[in-house]
C-alpha cells in the first residue's frame, strides 16, 4: 500500500506515486527474500548435500540395491544440474552397454529423471532418499 501511496511532496519522486513508498516496499521485500533464502539453506544444507549422497550411495552400493557405477553417475548430474546420457560410460568407466544399466537402474528408481526418452537426465527426489538427502527438512519420516 505505502508504493502506492500519492506523492508527499516535491521531493518525494518524479511521478504521481510516492517513491519513498516504493523504496520501503522494495527493501521490506528483499529482507523476505534473504530471510526465506537463509531458513531454506537451513533446512536443505546444500554445502552437505554432496556427503550425504555419497554416503547414502556407498551404504545402497554395499547392500546390493544400487550397481556399483551409480555414484559417480549421480554426482556428475549433482556438479552439472544435467548430463547428457551419452556420456555415461565415460563418467561411470564401464562400456556403453554396462553405463546404460547402471543409468536405467537409475531411472526406474527415481534418482534420474528426463523430460523425454533420449533427453539428458537430471536428479529426482523419489520419497525413500529424502530422509537421508534432507535429513532437516524431513526428519523423522521412516
Amino acid at each position: 500500500m505505502g508504493a502506492d501511496q500519492d506523492r508527499w511532496n516535491d521531493l518525494d519522486g518524479r511521478g504521481t506515486l510516492s517513491a519513498v513508498g516504493l523504496e520501503a516496499f522494495c527493501s521490506f521485500f528483499l529482507e523476505v527474500c534473504i530471510d526465506q533464502i537463509s531458513f531454506m539453506e537451513s533446512l536443505l544444507e546444500p554445502a552437505e548435500l554432496r556427503r550425504r549422497m555419497s554416503f547414502w550411495a556407498e551404504d545402497e552400493t554395499r547392500a546390493g540395491r544400487l550397481p556399483k557405477g551409480a555414484w559417480p553417475l549421480l554426482r556428475e548430474v549433482l556438479n552439472q544440474g544435467e548430463v547428457e546420457r551419452g556420456l555415461a560410460p565415460e563418467i561411470t568407466g564401464y562400456k556403453e552397454r554396462q553405463a546404460r544399466t547402471v543409468l536405467t537402474d537409475l531411472m526406474k528408481r527415481g534418482l534420474l529423471v528426463s523430460d523425454t526418452q533420449r533427453g539428458s537426465v537430471r536428479l529426482g527426489f523419489p520419497i525413500d532418499v529424502v530422509e537421508r538427502w534432507f535429513p532437516q527438512l524431513y526428519p523423522g519420516l521412516g
